[in-house]
């Protein structure tokens, strides 16, 4: 178990309010994932925000996009809740590892599925052109990984980045979205990880 507790007891912290959709995409409950969740969101709360969090894993939904977007698939009540979720939050904050390169097949399951053409985005007829339906809004990408981020940039294209945050995030009008690297996590020490919950605290503190 982690925990943090200010070390800055003496300064006064501005509270602003803002609505943070805490979207967690691990699918181990036990993973250092929800101990990164759970302290941004004791930081975020400390700063006054109101939280509302998505943990992909507890949900009931088909992640298989069966039908592309031939067919429609009606969307479960988890979907449709976690989506008023989205809708309602000014900001959201995704946290997830990296996985050969990408996300969590349930993750990439939970993005198929809802962000759809109608919800999150929309063609224009006869256009290559496309309307953005979460203009306004700004996202935070919190990423677990087990080689330097430099190295995922430089070597690899960071290919889960591109995904969630060019091609999805970007591409419905979520922006600015910011990327935190947490790593490496494979054989890292109580001490270091210690020190990785204190600066996700920070993050949520300051509502970044």
């Amino acid at each position: 178990m982690y925990s943090f507790v200010p070390k800055n007891k003496g300064i006064q912290i501005q509270y602003i309010m803002k609505k943070i959709a805490l979207i967690n995409g691990h699918p181990n409950h036990e993973s250092f994932n929800f101990a990164l969740v759970e302290a941004y969101k004791k930081g975020a709360e400390n700063s006054g925000a109101e939280i509302k969090e998505i943990i992909i894993r507890d949900l009931v939904f088909n992640p298989n996009l069966q039908f592309g977007y031939q067919k429609r698939m009606d969307l479960e009540p988890d979907l449709l809740k976690a989506w008023e979720i989205i809708q309602w939050a000014d900001h959201l904050v995704w946290v997830h590892p990296v996985w050969w390169g990408g996300l969590p097949a349930v993750t990439k399951g939970f993005i198929d599925r809802l962000f759809l053409p109608g919800l999150a985005f929309k063609y224009r007829e006869n256009s290559v052109w496309w309307d953005k339906f979460l203009t306004g809004k700004t996202a935070h990408i919190i990423t677990t990984i087990d080689q330097p981020g430099w190295y995922y940039r430089m070597f690899y294209g960071r290919p889960s980045i591109n995904q969630l945050k060019k091609s999805t995030l970007e591409f419905c009008g979520v922006k600015p979205v910011k990327v935190t690297y947490i790593g490496i996590i494979k054989n890292s020490k109580e001490e270091q990880r210690q020190k990785w919950i204190e600066k996700v605290y920070s993050l949520g503190q300051k509502l970044k």
